[in-house]
């Protein structure tokens, strides 16, 4: 187990040195009275920010140079392809085609597991150990393996067909984690009475190890017939038993990849089959040429962000229940966030989330705060302007019929107080920067980033579809939600509406968090501010107490961080000095707070 354990470092490794970086866990070192902490963003002294920040326009080019980071996806880069499908779905045939038209390098997990075991390798002889008992290789294993392939050079500047993996949820989220992620998805759905069909009627020639079936591709000699097998695992329980574990395993991790799922009817002629994926694979190519916008290839872009690490970041600002927030700590917060979704869209995440909470940012707590949410738009759109995109600002509509018409308090009028605002003297808004709403009608060929302010339900009304239609035409480019509401609302007449509950869910999911802050307080209560939660790509989740250093002075130290979304129990034992290993049980009054607040 030392030489597999060995082994898989040496694998991992690799993904270190290429950007997968990770962090050592900080630890709490100060050891505090027992907290009870709630994540509400705090209320202020005075419920209105000045509504004059909303027109002035005030391009601050806080744009040091960058450390020569550059967008990932270039025009050069080559496919990323994931393909599944159930036994005798003729994925097989449809990988040879694959390959043969692209180039890819083609990644089997069953090739990758024969070759390891042959070679002898400390993976391939622990992974022999599982086989030659009946288990299954653990994930651990296989990911090593798989991540090992994909760190070859031809895999690198070829692009990679992965064929068959991953086969569980785990297997997709070990590989997120890796940031190894496809440009496109391809499943092959087969009716299982065909799938069925195709693997009891199929013969083995053990001479030459053709594959034939006894009515669709018969031999072409009796001689040949003469010397066909059955394999073991043909025969119509073991393939009904394959297929039944194939579709639980593929609805798993469907969710991981929902936004890149293509899925395709395999029950047709191979040739029309390839037809199908090779217009999608040649449309994937063609939005990765999109991203070379105004005759600069994407590849050359410098990030405005003044570095991919954290060490000139100033920290927390502090004085933060002060309201109105002053200009400077309003650009701070702009330029937190701005470099966030830099780095995300550099690295070639899609769907992004940003949920940012402090009192001058946070709508919820009054609508006039709207108008420094739009502030924080604005920036982000015309800092990608600057970059030669072509940028589409997106508020939602009204929704619904009749009595039910109508839109969410904090976003009326949005739309007007944008198209008003100040978007500077050189002719942004219109040229690269337009305005429009929430819905699959609203996408265009020219638009490269779309930007949507604060889309959420409405009582009796659900923002998910236009919101979904318009992912869905978007395609791989980037699509930017700022502080959304996506919860299910009760319908006018109070009751929850189920349907489609989980689907609309695991969509509101799929977007990816590339920036968050919310402020921490005791359960119940908004001030004083106790700390904060802090997360800015491609980074970790950062805990931070609040300190009092002297009168009027305050400052924020780290307490811990986190790979994942903390809990509000894990908030609780940054802040108590408790080890994270130590389980406990929410219970009472603060057992309702944590299933509330989700933090």
């Amino acid at each position: 187990m030392v030489a597999l354990n060995s082994a898989i470092s040496s694998i991992y490794r690799y993904n270190s040195s290429n950007g997968a970086s990770s962090f050592p866990p900080v630890t709490a070192t100060t050891t505090t009275t027992s907290l009870r902490l709630s994540s509400f963003s705090s209320t202020s002294s005075s419920s209105i920010s000045h509504s004059s920040n909303i027109f002035p326009h005030s391009r601050s080019k806080t744009n040091p140079k960058s450390n020569g980071f550059r967008v990932k996806c270039s025009a050069s880069e080559p496919l990323k392809v994931m393909i599944s499908g159930a036994p005798a779905s003729g994925k097989g045939t449809q990988c040879e085609l694959i390959v043969q038209k692209y180039g890819l390098v083609h990644i089997s997990t069953g090739d990758l597991l024969r070759a390891e075991v042959s070679s002898g390798t400390a993976i391939g002889n622990k992974a022999k150990e599982y086989m030659n008992n009946g288990c299954l290789v653990p994930d651990e294993i296989v990911t090593a393996m798989v991540t090992s392939r994909l760190s070859r050079e031809d895999a690198k500047t070829k692009g990679w067909l992965l064929d068959g993996y991953p086969r569980s949820f785990e297997q997709a989220q070990s590989l997120e984690k890796l940031s190894i992620r496809p440009d496109i998805y391809v499943v092959l759905d087969v009716p299982d009475e065909i799938l069925i069909d195709r693997c009891v009627g199929r013969r083995l020639d053990p001479v030459t190890g053709k594959i034939y079936h006894i009515k669709n591709f018969p031999p072409e000699t009796d001689e040949i017939k003469a010397r066909l097998i059955t394999r073991a695992d043909d025969t119509h329980e073991k393939v009904k038993a394959r297929v039944e574990t194939y579709k639980r395993n593929a609805e798993s991790i469907t969710s991981t990849y929902s936004d890149i799922l293509n899925k395709m009817d395999g029950n047709r002629q191979k040739g029309v089959v390839f037809q199908e994926i090779d217009s999608l694979l040649s449309q994937v190519k063609k939005d990765k040429l999109k991203m070379i916008t105004a005759g600069k290839a994407v590849s050359d872009i410098q990030l405005k962000a003044s570095s991919t690490k954290q060490d000139n970041w100033r920290g927390i600002p502090t004085r933060l229940n002060n309201i109105p927030h002053s200009r400077e700590i309003r650009q701070y917060f702009y330029d937190d966030v701005l470099q966030a979704t830099q780095r995300a869209i550099a690295d070639g995440k899609t769907r992004l989330k940003v949920a940012i909470a402090i009192p001058e940012l946070n709508p919820e707590m009054d609508v006039y705060r709207i108008g420094t949410l739009m502030e924080l738009v604005r920036v982000l759109a015309l800092s990608f302007a600057d970059d030669g995109k072509r940028v589409k600002v997106c508020v939602q509509g009204s929704m619904g019929e009749g009595a039910l018409a109508g839109m969410p308090l904090q976003l009326a009028g949005t739309r007007k107080i944008l198209e008003y605002m100040d978007w500077g003297e050189d002719g942004a808004l219109g040229n690269f920067i337009t305005i429009g709403s929430i819905g699959g009608k609203e996408v265009t060929e020219q638009d490269d980033i779309f930007i949507l302010v604060a889309p959420q339900n409405a009582v009796g009304n659900c923002i998910i579809d236009d919101l979904r239609a318009m992912t869905d035409a978007a395609g791989s480019r980037p699509v930017i939600i700022v502080n959304p509401r996506l919860k299910d609302l009760p319908a006018s007449s109070g009751i929850m509406q189920t349907m489609g509950r989980d689907k609309r869910l695991e969509y509101a999911a799929s977007f990816e968090n590339c920036y968050a802050f919310r402020l921490l307080f005791y359960a119940g209560t908004q001030y004083p501010i106790m700390g904060a939660l802090r997360m800015a790509y491609p980074y970790r989740y950062e805990v931070y107490k609040r300190v009092d250093e002297s009168p009027g002075k305050e400052k924020y130290f780290i307490l811990a961080t986190f790979l994942n979304k903390p809990s509000v129990d894990d908030i609780n034992d940054a802040f108590e000095g408790k080890p994270r290993n130590q389980k406990k049980k929410s219970a009472g009054i603060w057992g309702f707070l944590n299933s509330v607040l989700g933090v």
